[in-house]
């Protein structure tokens, strides 16, 4: 069923408008626009290259777009840093997961809680066991140093560092990669899960059939610009679509 708040942009909690991103003189994204409303898990789907990690990049500030805008909550981002971009709400879980391998699963969870303060110290053990109960294993582990964990562990440590961290909108770069079918299928379950606790998920996945299966909504991005948009149903109903991306 499709988001009525989709005809009102001024209900979107992210709004992207006419983006655009230069490495050097490569255009890696070309006048990108889309939105995300509240409580959806929104995709964006495409083949390697074509600007996906980009976009997720540029809404957390890690790379500065040359134009365009990028609004959360009706609010510009624009020259905000990486790090007040993450205060203001948007907590980003990279592509690589990124944790910290020297340090074990505990100590990885502590530092994602740094915009805590010491008065939230209760926000953060109910944060903690939020993310325990989703991800058990991570709980049998937690003295355990992340490096030593499987790709799959990792990567629920990555989101359950951005379960600590809180804010309304996160953004999940290739969750499946380099990970077990078996771990895929439970990673997936999770975030279902946390996006009926009322999170907005953006999610960036070359498995497009199971982003599919999850989302509200979502846009296909080639070679920089978006192609493709709708819904599951409109987009399993194009047979570019399922010819390009899904094998059929």
């Amino acid at each position: 069923m499709k988001n009525p708040d989709r005809n009102n942009p001024l209900k979107a909690i992210l709004s992207i408008e006419n983006l655009s991103v230069f490495y050097g003189k490569i255009k890696a994204l070309n006048d990108v626009s889309f939105t995300v409303y509240p409580g959806e898990i929104v995709s964006l789907l495409g083949s390697n290259g074509a600007g996906k990690t980009t976009t997720l990049n540029a809404v957390s500030g890690v790379v500065r777009p040359k134009s365009g805008s990028i609004l959360f909550k009706q609010k510009s981002l624009a020259g905000i840093s990486a790090s007040n971009i993450v205060k203001k709400g948007i907590v980003h879980v990279p592509e690589g997961r990124r944790i910290f391998p020297e340090l074990t699963v505990s100590e990885n969870l502590i530092i994602a809680g740094y915009l805590l303060s010491w008065k939230e110290k209760k926000l953060f053990q109910d944060r903690l066991a939020y993310a325990f109960s989703v991800f058990p294993r991570l709980k049998e582990r937690r003295s355990q140093l992340g490096g030593t964990l499987s790709g799959g562990e990792q990567q629920m440590l990555a989101i359950a560092r951005a379960i600590i961290t809180g804010g309304d909108l996160l953004l999940l770069d290739e969750p499946s990669m380099g990970i077990a079918p078996k771990l895929v299928e439970e990673i997936f379950s999770t975030i279902v899960q946390i996006n009926q606790t009322g999170k907005t998920i953006l999610l960036v996945e070359q498995n497009a059939m199971m982003a599919l299966n999850i989302s509200d909504f979502s846009y296909v991005i080639e070679t920089g610009s978006v192609a493709f948009s709708g819904d599951k149903e409109e987009l399993l109903g194009n047979d570019r679509i399922t010819k390009a991306y899904l094998g059929t």
